[in-house]
């Protein structure tokens, strides 16, 4: 019988020998920048990478235009994992190590932060690893990545999950870059809940009698406040709350998004729609409901003031995570046989050059330490518990912990550079995070490493049948008898959900004026107007 080991040297020779490809492709994603529900170069090019390498593909996989579904091989166990793709509004930044938004774009347009290139990038290269060894030597199995679009705003994986995706999984394995290396033990991740809410100001002119002023001028009638003031009462109605929302015990966050502003120019006629976005997380599924009751509250009353209508339109609704330690520990014994990753002198130029032109003295080592050091998960859950209280176990949203209640998951973290500070009170401004994250230099170490860790994974469960069952026993004791059992959180979405990708989410547009962000590039010489002054 073939050894693990035999079938993981396989992987990382394949990974080596590939690593310009791996590389170059995660640049690509980069250099697409798409934001949630809109990733339709990145999710294509994914598709016609993973058809070449012999996938059956399907593409728009749950409803959901920019998502997919690849497979390869036949036969148990069915082993999965995921790419993401999306980048964030508001960050873009060049490969250069001082600030510069990319060139010919509004200065607010979209940039990978984390950066989602590496993560779906690090997770592909471990799928086809693992599925080169499994061919060398004839192994039966399934390998399966997802396509998982718009996972800042927890979008995709409750929808694939809803809709049966995850059903037949045998195990999944999850890879996010982070500040260290390390696996999830205990405390997993917690609820992402997000609504979209629209106000219509349907009929404006009924809001007060025409004979009120003796005019025959339609625009001196009274109207009502319109869609945007709704939005604004909204907005500050529910700053006011927020506080209130429950004892202040436990991290937990409400944000807000103004999707869609009236919809007009200032003149005085009434805005007609108005929308604003919530997302809010939290430990607990019964705090997410809370929070969702104060919401529509405030909903209702900020439309009834400015006399609107309010519709609520769900953009998802993510469990919390339910975590795996048989599968953490398999994770983790080959992160640690690959080992953390190393940064080569041009990685850390690229750090010291950002250093001397923010004016801090460049370090023979600018990056934090903590992203070439493992750390072994029970020492990080010790970490992560020191400023959470004794009852909350869930912590910070991500929606990979869809995957953990239809198989063991684990969660595997691999360091990517940040900068390291002159003092403990000093902090880097946000572009260089961004702009670190477009070097591959800076980031290949930490993606390749990722790679041969989630082949190895995969590769010990097919190898070694008594660590998927030691898996499942224990999946099967926390759920209290598995898919369905008494302690089984079932999807919160339901199989008809469909995807909010018809919302006006931020995104690139063609106009004659050639490729623009959503918030048109300002005019060379004017940009915003004058800057006002004290």
């Amino acid at each position: 019988m073939t050894t693990a080991e035999t079938l993981k040297t396989v992987a990382r020779e394949w990974i080596d020998e590939n690593e310009a490809d791996l590389v170059e492709f995660e640049q690509e994603i980069w250099d697409y920048h798409e934001t949630a529900w809109r990733e339709y170069r990145s999710a294509a090019a994914y598709v016609d990478l993973l058809r070449e390498h012999g996938f059956d593909v399907e593409e728009g996989s749950g409803g959901m235009p920019t998502a997919f579904a690849a497979e390869w091989g036949t036969g148990d166990p069915v082993l999965a994992t995921f790419s993401e793709y999306d980048a964030v509004p508001g960050n873009s930044q060049e490969r250069v190590p001082y600030r510069k938004p990319r060139e010919g774009l509004n200065p607010y347009a979209a940039g990978h932060t984390d950066p989602h290139s590496v993560l779906g990038v690090g997770a592909l290269g471990g799928v086809l690893a693992a599925k080169a060894a499994m061919e060398e030597h004839d192994l039966e199995g399934t390998l399966r990545l997802y396509g998982e679009p718009a996972e800042k705003v927890v979008g995709s994986k409750p929808v694939h999950a809803a809709k049966g995706y995850y059903d037949d999984h045998d195990a999944s394995v999850s890879y996010h870059p982070w500040r260290t290396n390390s696996v999830v033990w205990e405390t997993s991740w917690w609820g992402y809940w997000s609504v979209v809410f629209t106000f219509e100001a349907d009929d404006p002119h009924e809001w007060a009698p025409p004979d009120l002023i003796p005019s025959e001028a339609l625009h001196a009638q009274a109207r009502s406040p319109g869609a945007l003031d709704a939005a604004c009462l909204m907005y500050t109605n529910t700053k006011y709350t927020k506080e209130a929302m429950f004892p202040s015990t436990g991290l937990w966050s409400v944000s807000e998004f103004m999707m869609s502003g009236g919809q007009k120019t200032s003149d005085n006629l009434a805005p007609r729609i108005a929308q604003i976005q919530y997302g809010w997380r939290s430990p607990t599924l019964d705090l997410q409901e809370r929070i969702h009751e104060i919401l529509r509250d405030n909903a209702r009353n900020a439309a009834r003031t400015a006399d609107c209508t309010v519709s609520e339109r769900v953009v998802t609704k993510n469990r919390v995570g339910l975590p795996n330690t048989e599968m953490a520990e398999v994770a983790y014994e080959n992160l640690a046989a690959v080992g953390p990753p190393e940064h080569g002198p041009a990685a850390r130029e690229f750090g010291r050059e950002i250093q001397e032109n923010l004016g801090v003295d460049p370090m023979d080592d600018p990056f934090v330490e903590s992203v070439e050091r493992l750390v072994e998960p029970r020492e990080y859950e010790r970490r992560v518990r020191e400023n959470l209280p004794d009852w909350q176990r869930h912590f910070m949203s991500d929606d990979y912990v869809e995957y953990t209640w239809h198989a063991p998951t684990a969660r595997i973290y691999v360091g990517r550079p940040r900068m390291r500070p002159p003092s403990s009170d000093y902090s880097y401004p946000e572009w260089t995070y961004n702009a670190l994250g477009g070097v591959p230099e800076v980031t290949s170490p930490g993606m390749l490493v990722a790679a041969k860790t989630v082949a190895g994974t995969f590769l010990d469960l097919l190898a070694d049948p008594d660590r998927l069952d030691a898996a499942w026993r224990e999946f099967e004791e926390r759920t209290g008898g598995g898919v369905g059992g008494d302690d089984w959180l079932p999807p919160l979405l339901d199989a008809e959900f469909v995807p909010p990708t018809d919302l006006p989410w931020p995104e690139y547009v063609e106009t004659p004026r050639g490729r623009e962000w959503s918030l048109p590039t300002p005019h060379e010489e004017v940009g915003f107007g004058e800057t006002l002054v004290d």
